[in-house]
């Protein structure tokens, strides 16, 4: 697959799905799938982790370096994904030790089977040594398609999630890692300073966003997709398609495919609603006044 044994990695996890991919960097510099593992097991419900014991798995971009990674867990093998982050932070989001681990048990980790977190660990660990000491992963409540956005349109994370979409976005447009920084408590993706700034880029997570440019390459190919999507919605929205329950009442889910194999793990207990703990975030900077998810970023650049 022309992938260099020591290329880097990234790693994308869909909870509705219950999937987890595993992308890695070609000779090209673009990453491309490797390899899909259905999910043992996630806890919680669709939405980010919000407080520490709230069973939730994580939903943002994360960054893992070495020393996250434990070879002694007590759950086989474990990647501590870095929660929380800068963004978690700035919205006083808290929580410790959430992983991708063995062993099919989730309280607010990605749970794998033994097998399937030997071969994930052994990739990420081959991937360090090389020119990039540390991987990317994406969370996402599930494919950020505009069919599942239409369905999930009246949850309450319904914000953060076409926030999310802008880096989703920027990825599969590109097959490039996006370049993630947060300001004004808001993720920003592939962010340069405008043209002849004499000043480099300073991100304050919780400070005023500095002024950023997308670079036109990733812009243009980003937007095409986002265009498509929005016409897409917007459609779904007038067809009047079925809307999802904003709160489910189960904990987690478990991909279909082990079922069978571990039946005792099949039940799901309730969990309390805790959307309604969930603090407010601002409004998205991107999002027009008639509803548009088109970047008045991208506009600047045409």
């Amino acid at each position: 697959m022309k992938m260099p044994k020591h290329s880097p990695i990234l790693v994308r996890v869909f909870k509705e799905e219950a999937e987890l991919e595993i992308w890695k960097q070609d000779s090209t510099g673009h990453f491309q799938i490797l390899k899909t593992y259905p999910i043992c097991r996630w806890s919680g419900d669709l939405g980010p982790k919000v407080q520490e014991g709230d069973r939730q798995t994580p939903e943002g971009f994360y960054r893992v370096t070495p020393e996250l990674m434990n070879p002694h867990s007590n759950y086989y093998l474990a990647i501590n994904i870095g929660f929380p982050n800068s963004f978690d932070k700035a919205n006083k989001r808290d929580g410790s030790l959430l992983m991708i681990h063995g062993d099919c048990w989730s309280v607010g980790c990605y749970a794998m089977t033994d097998e399937q977190i030997s071969e994930i660990y052994s990739l990420a660990r081959d991937s360090f040594l090389g020119s990039r000491p540390s991987f990317q992963v994406q969370a996402y409540p599930f494919r950020l398609t505009p069919a599942n956005l239409a369905r999930h349109r009246n949850n309450r994370n319904l914000a953060f999630w076409k926030m999310l979409k802008i880096g989703n976005d920027h990825f599969e447009a590109t097959h490039l890692e996006p370049k993630v920084d947060v300001c004004n408590r808001l993720y920003v993706f592939d962010a340069q300073p405008p043209p002849n700034s004499p000043n480099p880029l300073v991100f304050n997570p919780t400070g005023k966003c500095p002024a950023i440019v997308v670079s036109p390459k990733i812009a243009r190919q980003a937007l095409e997709k986002q265009s498509a999507d929005e016409l897409e919605y917007a459609q779904l929205l007038k067809d009047e398609v079925p809307a999802a329950p904003i709160y489910s009442g189960l904990d987690g889910g478990m991909n279909e495919v082990f079922l069978a194999r571990f039946p005792g793990r099949v039940t799901l207990a309730q969990v309390l609603p805790y959307a309604s703990r969930l603090p407010q975030l601002p409004p998205i900077r991107w999002v027009d006044n008639d509803g548009s998810l088109t970047s008045k970023l991208f506009g600047t650049l045409f």
